[in-house]
């Protein structure tokens, strides 16, 4: 009993250290060739949005806002992709469910 306790308090510091570490980490995205560009960081935050000026134009608003959500979705997913890489590391691969997916 005593040995699992120490794991998973292991366990707890690792996972603490990951979490400042994906703070740390910067994840790029771009939709429409490279028009829109996003930097997240690994705790889902979105720190920059860059626009290509020659694409702002009102009368194609809605175009712009499509190539945003694209560019902040995709950097979504990547943040979730080096997540759950760094987890996998941590649990050896094991899927714990609520933890690793």
């Amino acid at each position: 009993m005593g040995a699992m306790l120490k794991q998973a308090m292991e366990m707890k510091g690792k996972m603490e250290q990951m979490k400042e570490e994906l703070g740390n980490e910067r994840i790029e995205a771009n939709s429409g060739a490279g028009m829109v560009q996003v930097v997240m960081s690994g705790k889902m935050e979105l720190l920059s949005i860059k626009i290509d000026p020659e694409i702002i134009n009102a009368a194609e608003a809605e175009m712009l806002e499509t190539l945003v959500q694209a560019a902040v979705n995709e950097g979504s997913r990547k943040v979730q992709e080096v997540v759950k890489e760094k987890m996998a590391g941590m649990t050896g691969g094991i899927d714990i469910p609520g933890l690793t997916s």
